[in-house]
Order: structure tokens, then sequence, then C-alpha cells
């Protein structure tokens, strides 16, 4: 952790509605005028597109159906805690970006499925913002974890999970249901070792729950709008956040727990535009008087 160069770190699997809370995030830095700069996840995957097939191909011919992108051993963990304790250091870091889609080949000038040359940050940032699958990982000797300032969990129940990877995976990456649900599966067991002990890791967790329907997330036609859902935020260590302030101002929301506040699903931009916002300009202000 670094006072002048703070980190923080949003967590969460593939489908779980990270890039939407970047996207608040991105308005709350706008607003207020915190320069932040942003590395993705996939980043530090070891493995391109092709690489990445061919080993998963040979641990299966091993008897390995486990490996995936959420396994430790297929990313670049190491320098992912090397980036966040040198900015925590010095406010000076690389990153790179893996190549999703033709769309982003001919934005980045680099073909799909490969990575970009690593590149330095711009100078003069307040605040590095990550956002990925391992921002809050603690094992096996790697401990990105302890070098964030604040760690965002976005959890939402593994049935709404799976239908919006399948909804995002086939509308927008052509995939079919079968390729999506191997996929799935291959995932649990890293799921399950690697991605769910970190939300224990986290200061605050968001876990959207929807309220219809979700029993067979593999013939859903659709994913449960915000309107359907409730977003239970939990918070490690409740001192100093003001429940009363927060139900008052967030209607329909209550507390479950001492640490523990529910709001509707259509008001989960408010409630974290009401907890982000004082969180970071306190992060921002304690950089720049340090």
């Amino acid at each position: 952790m670094s006072t002048k160069h703070p980190i923080i770190s949003v967590t969460g699997s593939s489908g779980a509605g990270t890039s939407t809370v970047k996207a608040t995030f991105d308005q709350i830095f706008r607003r207020e005028g915190i320069k932040a700069v942003s590395i993705e996840g996939d980043a530090f995957h070891r493995y391109n597109r092709a690489d990445m097939k061919a080993e998963l191909n040979k641990r299966l011919a091993a008897g390995d159906h486990s490996f995936s992108h959420f396994s430790l051993d297929a990313n670049e963990l190491g320098e992912l805690e090397r980036v966040f304790r040198e900015y925590g250091e010095t406010g000076n870091g690389k990153t790179r970006y893996y190549v999703h889609s033709e769309e982003e080949a001919k934005v980045l000038g680099t073909p799909s499925g490969e990575f970009t040359d690593w590149a330095p940050f711009e100078e003069g940032s307040d605040i590095l913002f990550y956002e990925g699958l391992h921002g809050a990982v603690n094992a096996d000797g790697i401990n990105v974890a302890k070098y964030a300032d604040l760690k965002v969990g976005v959890v939402p129940v593994i049935n709404l999970e799976w239908i919006q990877k399948m909804h995002r995976d086939r509308d927008v990456r052509g995939y079919s249901t079968e390729a999506i649900t191997d996929v799935i599966l291959r995932r649990m067991d890293a799921y399950v070792k690697c991605i769910t002990p970190q939300f224990s890791q986290t200061d605050i967790n968001f876990q959207r729950v929807p309220v219809v329907d979700t029993s067979n997330p593999f013939i859903s036609r659709s994913i449960p709008t915000l309107d359907e859902s409730l977003v239970v935020i939990r918070f490690t260590n409740p001192r100093g956040i003001d429940f009363p302030y927060l139900t008052n101002m967030i209607e329909g929301s209550w507390m479950s727990r001492a640490n523990s506040i529910v709001v509707p699903g259509g008001k989960m931009d408010l409630a974290m535009q009401l907890i982000l916002t004082p969180l970071i300009l306190r992060l921002a202000d304690n950089s720049r008087r340090a």
C-alpha cells in the first residue's frame, strides 16, 4: 500500500461485470479531476491466443482438465505484483494490451489474439486503476493484494455470472453455447481455488442477486435487468461507513448485517457513486499531501 501513489483494484471473473464497474470509476475520476492510469488483467496473461490453445491441448493430453485463464500459472502474476509494487514506490510502471477482436486490432495496430508491446504509464498520475481476474491474489508466494489501497470485488451470484458470460461470448465474440459451456466447466477448479479466495481479501464486495428465475442459466434468453435484481454490498471494515446516510439516500435500501447494505439493482450506480467517491477523494487527497 502507498499513500503517495495509491492503487485501486477491481476484481471479478469473466462475465462478472467488472467493465461496467470500471465505467463508474472512470466517471468519478473525470468528475473529480483525478488522473488515473488503467491496466487490464488480460495484459498479464502468460500466453497469446494461439499459444494458450496449444498449452490447453498439451494439458488435456496430460490429463489436466482444469487449466484455464483463471489459473494462477496461466498468468504473469509475479509481473503484476511487480507493477503494483513499482507504482506504489515511484508512481511509474508499464503495461500492455491483449487484443480481443478485429475491431480492437484496427485501433491498436496489433493482430487479434496478440499482445501490444509493453509501454510506460503516462507521467503525473494520481491513481493506478486495475480491472481484471487477479487483482486481490494472495497465493503461491504472490501477494498482489497487499499493494492495493482499495480492493473492490464484483461478484454476481454464479448463475447470473454464467448468464452474463453466455450472452457476451455469444453476441460479442461469436462463440457457440457448447463452447462457452466447455469453458465454464474447465474453469471451475480455478474458479474455486484462485478466484473466490480473493473476495475475502477485498475491502468492498458488490454482489448482484437476481429476483427472477435463473435456475437454468444455459437456456436463459435474456440477462436479468438491474431492476430485476438486488445488490448486496459488504464492507470488510464498516467503521466510518455512514449507513444511516446511505439508507436515507438510496430509496428501498436496508441493512442486512452490521457490515452489509442491500440496495435495489437500479440504484447500484448511485450506491457506488455515494460509497466510492469519498474513498477515492481521500486516496487522492492523501496522495497530493504526501
